[in-house]
């Protein structure tokens, strides 16, 4: 597992994300190791997945900790290129590091990574298609 994310024993607990591991998917898996080219993403994308209100997390499972980060690594891209291929790789990375056993397709992924572009889906509805990759 990569540095600053902790292992849960619960697949629906908690796992943090640190800046350290989302550049280390950025390097494993984008072709070319693009550079970064906004680290506010970055940061941004981190503090997004621990959002809380008063103590309650905004986003309570791994499924829709992994969407919120899709989505946010889509709309505001942290790369210089390769940018929905490195979001669906933290999502897809963030999945398997919470302890879930996950199964997709290329054609899932890019028709996942299509449907947030064009901003037709919300946190729950990308939530919810990343719960098919687990079934």
């Amino acid at each position: 597992m990569a540095t600053g994310a902790k292992a849960a024993a619960d697949p629906l607990s908690d796992l943090g994300i640190d800046l350290a591991w989302l550049l280390m998917l950025a390097e494993q898996r984008t072709p070319g190791d693009p550079q970064v080219s906004d680290w506010g993403a970055l940061v941004a994308a981190v503090a997004r997945h621990r959002a809380d209100i008063f103590g309650v997390p905004v986003y309570e499972t791994p499924y829709d900790r992994a969407a919120a980060l899709l989505q946010l690594l889509i709309h505001v891209p942290a790369l210089e290129r390769s940018n929905a291929l490195f979001a669906s790789a933290v999502a897809y990375g963030y999945l398997v590091a919470s302890g879930l056993k996950v199964s997709t397709t290329p054609e899932q992924v890019r028709d996942l990574a299509r449907l947030v572009k064009r901003d037709e889906a919300s946190v729950s509805d990308i939530a919810r298609e990343l719960r098919n990759w687990s079934a």
